[in-house]
């Protein structure tokens, strides 16, 4: 009886352990920043004109990113929120897609990605994407409704986070997780994440204050991100409302890997925003 008491006390004692590390190191399982760090990539690789951008938050931090401009005249403008690992030079598809369909592209770095200053947080990232609105809105005098909210991952929380605070023409979410705890209780369902949590990022919460049209894209093949998580991201939206269905794993069936979803999100955006023919 001894023996099994103390070993008892051991695996409580390691589980305890187990719960405090979760608790305070959680941030370093939700961002990675530090994925290929260095900027492999520039539009002007590409032969696109572009302007680099520096934005400052409510809060003094320094944003940088990437204003692309559409070949010609611009059908709507895209704000790319994008996810949790690497920088915007690791998204050169969805450059290339929205430049071919005649989109202005506005991409940046959350803090403490990339080039920009500080360290990633919840209320840091929406800071982040208030100013790159303002951005936009402001100093480029972009009509909100010609505005789309891409996000893709997280960047689908922290976009619709934005949708529900400003009202653009239309919103995406590509890969997007309902929230962070539920999406953690799936991964660690040893685990009380639900009382550990200390990050929402509840996108199917901000989906009930947001009145725009909304395309929800997922992969039944999404190994990270269950697909079961758009199909319900997809029910809380009101109408109007699509949802697109891709194919393969999280990091691998993006939009642009297949000509007809570049075409369906055009259709898309066509629909919502009113862009000229």
């Amino acid at each position: 009886m001894r023996m099994l008491l103390k070993l008892i006390l051991f695996i409580a004692a390691g589980y305890a352990a187990l719960l405090l590390l979760v608790f305070f190191a959680q941030s370093h399982l939700i961002y990675f920043p530090q994925v290929e760090r260095e900027y492999t990539f520039t539009p002007a690789q590409e032969g696109l004109a572009y302007e680099s951008v520096q934005l400052t938050t409510s809060d003094n931090e320094t944003l940088h990113g990437w204003f692309v401009p559409a070949p010609s005249t611009a059908k709507a403008t895209i704000l790319f929120l994008h996810g949790n690992a690497g920088n915007i030079a690791h998204r050169r598809d969805y450059l290339l897609t929205f430049y071919r369909l005649g989109y202005n592209t506005f991409i940046f770095d959350y803090r403490g990605y990339g080039k920009s200053s500080g360290s990633p947080s919840e209320v840091g990232t929406y800071q982040d994407a208030l100013a790159a609105w303002q951005y936009l809105t402001e100093k480029k005098a972009i009509s909100p409704t010609h505005i789309v909210l891409f996000g893709e991952s997280l960047g689908g929380a922290v976009a619709a986070w934005l949708a529900a605070k400003k009202e653009p023409g239309a919103l995406v979410l590509a890969s997007v997780f309902t929230s962070v705890p539920d999406l953690a209780t799936e991964l660690y369902p040893f685990l009380p994440v639900r009382l550990l949590s200390r990050f929402q990022y509840s996108t199917i919460d901000y989906l009930k204050a947001i009145t725009c049209p909304v395309l929800v894209v997922h992969s039944p093949q999404d190994e990270i991100v269950p697909f079961a998580h758009g199909q319900a991201l997809f029910q809380a939206a009101t109408e109007p409302k699509q949802f697109l269905t891709l194919q393969g794993g999280h990091n691998v069936g993006f939009i642009f890997t297949r000509r007809e979803w570049a075409m369906a999100l055009d259709e898309f955006i066509h629909t919502s925003v009113g862009v000229p023919d």
